[in-house]
């Protein structure tokens, strides 16, 4: 990909609508923005799941470059680790995971204390914590339930960074609870009947998907690419 070129190390590159924001790659992550954005004039989008298929295409660099241009905006974003399983935000914000969502979860850390402020200007992060044995019932939790209507009280946006929806059902059930989901796929990888299949299983969860992010693309003007109205 080519902003691939551009970074310093692989954690840096990850913040990369941040530390380049006049890079193309930045203004499609805006493009993105501006398509949810106007995909909410009839239906409130506030909370957004960020899946894909499988490992490997790319959901956590958009999730963290979308929560940054959503927060450029002068609006008070929170990101979430929900990838209980392979959780990476925190290195990509050169943070600890010692404490996180699993331990307020467990009740043994106040929601408060668990938000991290980030160097990103009205970005908040909120990392996953110690992987438990049991992610999908934590995530199907009633105290799940109420941490989101809690937080959706303080933030504009939210965005949850999840496992591939092939892999684990985490993203089915926060998917039900989000206002939004948006697939992450890549170019020369993900197989169409392998993004179908992702699709389906989020449509039978009554997820509301906003559509699909495609990486890798080679374009002289971009990599990424986002329909509204996916039809993988």
């Amino acid at each position: 990909m080519k902003q691939l070129r551009v970074k310093k190390n692989r954690k840096e590159a990850q913040l990369i609508a941040h530390r380049y924001p006049k890079l193309p790659i930045t203004e499609q992550y805006r493009q993105i923005r501006s398509s949810i954005i106007f995909s909410a004039i009839e239906r409130d989008i506030r909370s957004l799941i960020i899946t894909s298929p499988e490992p490997g295409d790319g959901k956590t660099t958009t999730a963290i470059n979308l929560a940054i241009v959503l927060a450029q905006q002068d609006k008070k974003v929170l990101l979430i680790d929900a990838d209980l399983r392979n959780p990476s935000i925190h290195h990509n914000f050169l943070e600890s995971n010692n404490e996180g969502l699993v331990n307020v979860l467990a009740k043994t850390l106040a929601l408060s204390d668990a938000i991290i402020h980030t160097q990103v200007p009205n970005l908040d992060i909120l990392t996953s914590g110690p992987i438990p044995p049991n992610p999908s019932e934590l995530l199907n939790s009633q105290e799940m339930n109420l941490i989101m209507k809690e937080l959706k009280e303080s933030y504009e946006y939210i965005v949850y960074d999840t496992p591939p929806v092939l892999a684990v059902t985490d993203p089915q059930i926060l998917g039900n609870k989000c206002d939004g989901v948006v697939l992450v796929t890549r170019s020369g990888k993900t197989r169409i009947n392998r993004a179908n299949e992702a699709k389906e299983l989020l449509e039978k969860a009554q997820s509301h998907l906003l559509g699909v992010v495609i990486n890798g693309i080679e374009s002289k003007k971009s990599p990424y690419f986002y329909s509204q109205y996916p039809n993988c």
